[in-house]
C-alpha cells in the first residue's frame, strides 16, 4: 500500500515525517530493502549546485516622479545591459549579459570578469547596484534619464527565472585536438589531458526521479536558498534518450524550467561564475524533495554513482560541429574518483558541479521539511516522458 503526498504533508505538519537525503537512502535501502524503506521513509531530498547559463531574472522597477518608460530605451545594472523590450518598468537581466566595453574574446582567451550573473549575486548579497536608464520620453512618461543606487528591496518585484536547469545527466567533455580549448565545460587540455563533467550524480534531482513520477509542473523546490516552483519543462528537455535497466538516461535528457522569488534567495546559493574564453554564467543551488510514494520510488531514489553512466564527447571537433559522435561511456563513481581510464589513457577528471554544495542543499532542504517549513506539492501536469 503506497502513500499520497497529502498523507506525507500531514506527517510533515505534525513533525513526524521521516526525511533522508538521496545519499542516506542508499545505505538504508542496502540494509533494509526497498519494501521496508518505502514503508519507513516519507521524503528523499536531492540537491545540485551547478553553473547554468540559461539563467536570469526579471525586475519591476518602482516609478520615479516624473514617470519614465524604459521600454524601447536602454538600461544598465552596474554597467551590465538589461533587456528593456517588455514595458514601462519591467526589465530582464541575463546571467550571460556583459558590459558594453567588455573585450569579450577580442583579447583571447577573454577573462569575462563581470556580467549579469555577478550582478545577481551582488543583489542577493544585499549590496547596492547602480541603475542607469535612458528613455525617449512620452507624454505619459516624460523622464528621459535616471541614475540611482538600488538594492533588492527597492524593486517592486524581482524573480529568478531559469528556462533550463537541473539537467538530467550531461556530457563528459574532453579535447582530442593538439591545442588548449576554452568551453562552457571549462578549460580542456589537448590530447585527452583532462575530462570535465557537470552533475551531482546520485544526489541530482532528476536522476532520482528518472521517469518524472513526482517532479513536474507545479513541484515546489528549493532554489537559490529560497522557495520556487517547476513552471514548465526546461528548454532542450529531451527524455527520449537511451536509458539503463535502472531507467536512468545515459546522457543529457530531461530539464526543468524553474522560477522563484529572488528576494528570498542568498548569495550562498546563487553565485556569479566566469569561464575563461567562454563567458559568464550563474551557479544555482537547486533542491527537490521526492515523496516516497511506493516501493518503486525507493528503488529509483537509491541509485548510486556507479550505476549512473554518461557519454564522453570531444569538444574540439564533435561537439562544435554537431557530429553526434560519442567516444564512449563512463560512470560517476569513476569520474568522482579523480581519474578515468579511457582510450588507453589515465585521464584526470574535474567536476564543475560542487558535490559538497549539492550535499548542503539536500541537507538544508531536509531540515526545512523536518521543521514543517516546507511542504510538498502535487504535479499540476507531468513533464513529457519517454
Amino acid at each position: 500500500m503506497g502513500k499520497t503526498i497529502a498523507e506525507i504533508n500531514e506527517k510533515i505538519k505534525k513533525g513526524k515525517a521521516v526525511v533522508v537525503t538521496a545519499e542516506e537512502i542508499i545505505d538504508l535501502t542496502r540494509a533494509k530493502g526497498p519494501k521496508k524503506v518505502a514503508q519507513e521513509v516519507d521524503v528523499v531530498t536531492t540537491g545540485t549546485f551547478s553553473p547554468m547559463c540559461s539563467s536570469g531574472a526579471y525586475f519591476n522597477i518602482k516609478q520615479p516622479i516624473p514617470r519614465m518608460k524604459i521600454g524601447g530605451g536602454r538600461a544598465y545594472f552596474n554597467n551590465v545591459p538589461v533587456y528593456t523590450g517588455f514595458a514601462a518598468a519591467d526589465v530582464l537581466l541575463g546571467a550571460n549579459a556583459l558590459p558594453d566595453d567588455d573585450p569579450r574574446n577580442a583579447v583571447y582567451p577573454g577573462q569575462f570578469l563581470y556580467g549579469g550573473s555577478h550582478v545577481l549575486e551582488t543583489l542577493v548579497a544585499g549590496k547596492p547596484i547602480v541603475y542607469t536608464a535612458f528613455a525617449y520620453g512620452t507624454d505619459c512618461y516624460p523622464l528621459k534619464k535616471r541614475e540611482e543606487n538600488l538594492t533588492l528591496k527597492d524593486f517592486n518585484d524581482a524573480v529568478l527565472f531559469n528556462p533550463r536547469n537541473g539537467y538530467q545527466n550531461y556530457n563528459v567533455a574532453v579535447n582530442l585536438s593538439d591545442k588548449v580549448i576554452y568551453t562552457y565545460m571549462g578549460v580542456l587540455r589537448p590530447r585527452l589531458g583532462n575530462a570535465n563533467y557537470c552533475s551531482a550524480g546520485q544526489l541530482s534531482p532528476l536522476l532520482n526521479d528518472p521517469l518524472y513520477r513526482t517532479i513536474g509542473i507545479g513541484t515546489r523546490i528549493f532554489i537559490g536558498g529560497g522557495t520556487g516552483y517547476v513552471c514548465w519543462p526546461g528548454t532542450q528537455h529531451s527524455p527520449n534518450v537511451p536509458r539503463g535497466k535502472n531507467k536512468v538516461p545515459r546522457g543529457p535528457a530531461g530539464t526543468l524550467g524553474i522560477i522563484g522569488d529572488l528576494k528570498g534567495m542568498s548569495s550562498q546559493w546563487l553565485r556569479g561564475v566566469s569561464f575563461t574564453g567562454y563567458g559568464t554564467t550563474l551557479a544555482v543551488g537547486l533542491g527537490i524533495p521526492i515523496p516516497m510514494l511506493d516501493e518503486e520510488m525507493a528503488v529509483l531514489t537509491s541509485v548510486e554513482d556507479k550505476d549512473i553512466w554518461t557519454r564522453v564527447v570531444d569538444y574540439s571537433q564533435d561537439y562544435p560541429q554537431g557530429t553526434g559522435k560519442v567516444l564512449g561511456e563512463v560512470n560517476y563513481a569513476e569520474l568522482k574518483s579523480g581519474k578515468i581510464h579511457f582510450l588507453d589513457k589515465e585521464i584526470p577528471t574535474g567536476g564543475l558541479s560542487s558535490y559538497l554544495k549539492a550535499r548542503e542543499v539536500a541537507e538544508t532542504l531536509k531540515r526545512r521539511i523536518q521543521k514543517g517549513k516546507f511542504l510538498l506539492t502535487e504535479q499540476v501536469a507531468p513533464l513529457p516522458s519517454a
